[in-house]
Formats: C-alpha cells, sequence, structure tokens
C-alpha cells in the first residue's frame, strides 16, 4: 500500500465499520421496534447508546474534553441526530420495507456531502466527486429497484429522508467535536436525546415495550447507534466529515442485505448493479491519494495525537509513549506530504 493513501484508508475503514453496524441496525429495529412508539423506540435506541458510552470514556490526559462553547453544538446534535433522526427512521419503518428504508438513508452521504463543503471548505477532487457519483448511482438504483418490486410506500420513505436530512446535519455539525473524547461526546448526545425522546413518548402516551424488545432495542442503540457512532467520528478526525459521510453511505446496502437475511427476498438483478456501484464508490476512497506542498498557519488547539506525524513537533520531558491530550501549538510549517481535510488540512485548493 502506498504511504500516501493511509490517511484515506485509515479513514475509510473506521467509516466502514460504522456503517456497518449502522447499517444492520436498520433491519432488526424494525423488527424489534414493530409495534412501539416513534419515539419510545428512539429512547431506548439512544439509552444503549448511552449505556456503552460511559464504557468508552477517556480520562483528560489521554482525549480532550467537552467545553462549556461545545454546548449549544451538542444540543443541536442530540435534537438533530437523537431525535429527528431516529423518530422518523422509527415511524417510517413502521410504513415501508426494511430494505427500502435502509436504501433511502443512502441519500444521507449526499446531505453530509454538500453541508462540510459549503460550511468547512473540504476539498471535493475529482476522485471524491465519482466516488459520490457512484454512490450515488448505486443508491438510485437500489431504490429505483424497490419501487418496481412494489414494496415502497411514499410516507413510510418520505419519513426516512427526513431522517437522512436530520442526520446529514448532525454529520456534519460532529466534524467541530470531531476531536474531543468521542465517548463523552456520544454520552451527553445519546443522554440528551433519550431523556427528550422518554419525556415526549410518556406525553403522547405511548405503549411500554416488553422486556424482549426493550432489551433487544437497547443492544442495537449500544452497537448500531453507540460504537457506531464513535467510529464514525474517529474517521471524521482522519479525513473529514465529507469523506466520511460519503463511505458510510454503504451503510444502506448492508442494511439491505440485512433484511435480505431476515426475510426480505425482493431482490432483483438492480440490487446487485446498486451494491457494485456502491462498493466501487467506497474503494475510490479508500484508496484517495492526495499529497502537495502546503502552508501550516500558526494553530493552537487540544486534542488526541502523538509525535512523530510531522505535525506535532513540541516536546516533552519525559516523552508520553502513545496518544495523549493538552493544549498545544502549532508553529508556521511549510511542507509536503499525504493528507485528507483533517483539523490539521482544512486549506483551500
Amino acid at each position: 500500500m502506498p504511504e500516501m493513501s493511509a490517511p484515506a484508508l485509515r479513514g475509510g475503514l473506521l467509516a466502514l465499520l460504522a456503517a456497518a453496524l449502522f447499517g444492520l441496525s436498520t433491519p432488526l429495529v424494525q423488527h424489534f421496534g414493530h409495534g412501539l412508539g416513534a419515539f419510545t423506540t428512539a429512547a431506548l435506541l439512544y439509552a444503549g447508546a448511552a449505556v456503552v458510552a460511559v464504557l468508552m470514556r477517556h480520562p483528560p490526559e489521554r482525549e480532550a474534553a467537552l467545553t462549556r462553547s461545545d454546548v449549544p453544538r451538542i444540543f443541536a446534535m442530540a435534537g438533530f441526530g437523537a431525535v429527528i433522526g431516529p423518530v422518523a427512521l422509527a415511524w417510517g419503518l413502521q410504513r415501508t420495507s426494511g430494505s427500502s428504508a435502509s436504501l433511502m438513508l443512502t441519500l444521507e452521504a449526499l446531505f453530509t456531502a454538500l453541508l462540510a463543503w459549503r460550511l468547512y471548505g473540504e476539498t471535493m477532487d475529482r476522485r471524491v466527486g465519482l466516488a459520490m457519483l457512484f454512490l450515488l448511482a448505486g443508491g438510485i438504483a437500489l431504490v429505483l429497484e424497490q419501487g418496481l418490486a412494489g414494496n415502497t410506500q411514499l410516507s413510510g420513505l418520505l419519513a426516512v429522508l427526513v431522517a437522512t436530512a436530520a442526520w446529514g446535519v448532525d454529520n456534519t455539525l460532529s466534524r467541530g467535536v470531531a476531536d474531543r473524547d468521542p465517548g463523552q461526546v456520544v454520552l451527553a448526545k445519546s443522554t440528551l436525546g433519550a431523556v427528550a425522546t422518554v419525556g415526549l413518548a410518556a406525553v403522547l402516551g405511548e405503549p411500554s415495550p416488553g422486556l424482549v424488545a426493550a432489551g433487544a432495542l437497547l443492544a442495537i442503540g449500544a452497537t448500531g447507534y453507540g460504537l457506531s457512532l464513535r467510529l464514525y467520528l474517529l474517521a471524521q478526525r482522519e479525513f473529514g466529515a465529507g469523506r466520511t459521510g460519503s463511505v458510510f453511505a454503504f451503510a444502506p446496502f448492508i442494511g439491505a442485505l440485512g433484511a435480505f437475511a431476515m426475510g426480505s427476498r425482493a431482490g432483483t438483478w438492480m440490487l446487485a448493479v446498486g451494491g457494485v456501484l456502491m462498493l466501487a464508490g467506497v474503494v475510490l476512497h479508500l484508496f484517495e491519494s492526495h499529497g502537495h506542498a502546503h502552508e501550516h498557519e500558526e494553530l493552537e488547539h487540544e486534542h488526541a495525537h502523538s509525535h512523530g506525524d510531522q505535525h506535532h513537533l513540541h516536546t516533552h520531558v519525559p516523552m508520553p509513549p502513545g496518544p495523549h491530550s493538552h493544549l498545544h501549538r502549532h508553529a508556521p510549517l511549510h511542507h509536503e506530504h499525504p493528507h485528507a481535510p483533517d483539523a490539521h488540512h482544512l486549506h483551500t485548493h
């Protein structure tokens, strides 16, 4: 593997694993959430995510903690990502097939990439643009496949579309806290989402879940929402919000395969075509190669880092053996090496 592909490969693999966990959660949520209210389902999912987040916390000397200035962003992330998104998805899953809902989630990548491009100035060169076209074409093929099979219901799919837009906003907002402790970010967002949706479920008088359904949804939330979000945040550190969202677009295909394994047999040759197109898009991202001479302006920030990466040139006595976090300053620097749009490489082209 060429050295210059390493940043994209690391970020791509993290995003792909996050996509697998989230993608498999969609048909499982439909199965175990059957008959439950949308707010109750969302509350259980994010309660599970909050529980696993407690186990993922790191001490402040290892990962940068959230600050008071992050509070508005965390509340916004919880509103879009832990209330609107899961509630819309849970409502839509009651009114359309698991495969259809999984495939519609492809559009989340489009919302994320466009917002990252506009708000963070993340670069989109030809390779990235081609990768996104493959992913979008694959998603269109998958949605058309379900439409031709006659298994979609418009209201359910529109609700899932609302979920994708909400999660696109959430993904873009999360870029601003990707350098904070992922466990703390997941815990804060999940707790706020769970509290809000529990309250709304109580106000609306939604029925209480059975023990099996509650336990299953808590477990699904822990892996498909909690652990998946942690991996997603780590991927954003490596190669930005837009690319992470684009690779994450493989989640719908994984979800469709999960739905197929659980008994949905409506697939046609278009399902295979869509999967191949999406796989091509993911591969383009994983092996992205981007390197040129660039300038680093003076920068002071705090995040988890190690030394020997051409950017963290400050010294310690003694030198920490591994990743650690503290406020540090980067002097102006001019050099050339492979990179992706992480926190140190948001320059324009």
